[in-house]
């Protein structure tokens, strides 16, 4: 299922000029552009070959399949303004998401106007990143739309391409567990060129550790204080020909152990970010870590007004943002997870800090993107599917909530984990988000 399909006039190509080659991402933003505006970013990378060993480790990215009936897609994302152009893909399955920055001193040219647009990552543009050497000046045009981008042999047929719901949801979910992320390593890079060496031979079935052997880092199947769970770890095969260029790289986990990122800082302003879901074959999309947040609704219109604030990477603060607003903290969660339920926010590890995405502001995409939200509201809505048995201690409450051809019990409002006895819960345990059970119980009777 799609949620927009993209057209574009023509691949994406490295051009020749007399100036030098001039790297033309085809996009297609689904904002309108601003008359007489066809680029959200036009310059030099500063060091051109390393961008496009980020670009061409992107591309990987975006061309690999861990799940085999997932379906191949190459359309990453990116985001101009504030100075910088992020890139962001996610797997095939969408159970790896990684981005490549590229800071003020990466470029040299002129921003004409902030936005966020799906560029194609086709064939020859892969082909062409491959051939650029070290010392080739190389100029970079993102944005363009409606206009012909043509190779230096000729003119390329256009193409349509799809970008599927659960990369939104998917953009979700991975802001949600980035902003909970400790920073638990920091390698050298030699270090870094050790760990893919003692990465396990084949796919790994179960989960490994990352863990410091004296100064050489190891993956074992037991973790201890201070180790990363990294589930399908053989996934990290994808950074094998950047890990050699980077400076540091620095691991991050959640404290739940459900998903771990590595940060490769390339220098000169580039960085490159992988993060991998909690196992190989769970999607980013159907984790719901953000459906809680997502339970009281709040107006429509104080969404509109803090996505009408934010430009394409510009800084999105919690804690500022409420203080200068007069807003309470739960309020400003709550709004936080509003706005990256339409794929608004993304989170910058290694400053700490959200960053906003232009993308056109559709509130029923809360809605749309979250069946589990919607099955809940449809609970509700009938006369007696969600009921009270009892209120217990410290506001624990129990429910029963209408399945589908049962009643579950649920436990929601206390001090304890939340519990619900569906097939759901039993099989997650609470790791991939409430069920639709419990968010029903809690709008009904959780005071939020």
């Amino acid at each position: 299922m799609t949620d927009f399909a993209y057209a574009y006039a023509r691949p994406s190509a490295l051009e020749a000029r007399p100036e030098g080659n001039a790297l033309l991402l085809s996009a297609f933003a689904e904002d309108t552009v601003e008359a007489g505006t066809a680029c959200f970013f036009q310059g030099r990378l500063r060091d051109s070959w390393l961008a496009a060993r980020g670009l061409s480790t992107l591309a990987k990215v975006v061309a690999a399949r861990f799940v085999p009936q997932s379906a191949v897609l190459r359309d990453p994302i990116v985001t101009a303004g504030s100075g910088m152009l992020r890139f962001e893909a996610f797997s095939s399955c969408n159970g790896v998401y990684a981005r490549l920055d590229l800071g003020p001193e990466a470029l040299d040219g002129e921003f004409l106007r902030s936005g966020t647009t799906n560029v194609d990552f086709n064939e020859p543009m892969v082909n062409a990143l491959a051939r650029i050497s070290r010392t080739e000046p190389v100029l970079l045009s993102v944005g363009e739309q409606e206009v012909v981008l043509e190779r230096a042999e000729g003119r390329v047929t256009e193409r349509k391409v799809a970008l599927p719901e659960r990369w939104i949801k998917g953009l979700t979910t991975v802001q949600g567990y980035l902003a909970q992320m400790e920073e638990k390593l920091r390698l050298t890079r030699l270090q870094a060129v050790q760990l893919v060496q003692n990465l396990p031979a084949g796919i790994a079935r179960t989960d490994f550790f990352l863990v410091l052997r004296g100064p050489r880092p190891s993956f074992a199947p037991v973790g201890g204080p201070g180790a990363v769970r990294v589930g399908g770890v053989h996934r990290l095969r994808l950074l094998e020909g950047l890990l050699p260029l980077c400076e540091t790289l620095r691991v991050y986990a959640t404290p739940d152990g459900q998903a771990a990122a590595f940060v490769l800082e390339l220098g000169g302003g580039q960085q490159f970010v992988l993060a991998l879901s909690a196992d190989a074959w769970r999607g980013f999309s159907g984790e719901g870590n953000q459906l809680e947040a997502l339970v009281d609704e709040l107006p429509a219109e104080w969404v509109a007004g803090a996505n009408a604030l934010f430009r394409g990477n510009e800084t999105f603060n919690p804690t500022l943002f409420a203080l200068e607003n007069g807003l309470a903290p739960d309020t400003v969660d709550r709004l936080c997870a509003s706005l990256s339920a339409m794929g608004l926010l993304g989170f910058d590890l290694t400053e700490n800090h959200f960053f906003y995405r232009r993308l056109p502001f559709r509130m029923q995409r809360i809605i749309s993107l979250n069946p589990r939200l919607k099955n809940a509201r449809a609970l509700l809505a009938a006369a007696d599917d969600v009921q009270l048995v009892s209120v217990g201690p410290g506001g624990l409450t129990e429910a029963r909530v209408r399945g589908t051809s049962v009643w579950h019990t649920v436990l929601v409002g206390g001090p304890e984990q939340l519990r619900c006895t569906c097939p759901w819960f039993s099989g997650n345990q609470g790791q991939r988000g409430p069920c639709k059970h419990i968010l029903a119980a809690q709008m009904r009777f959780v005071k939020q």
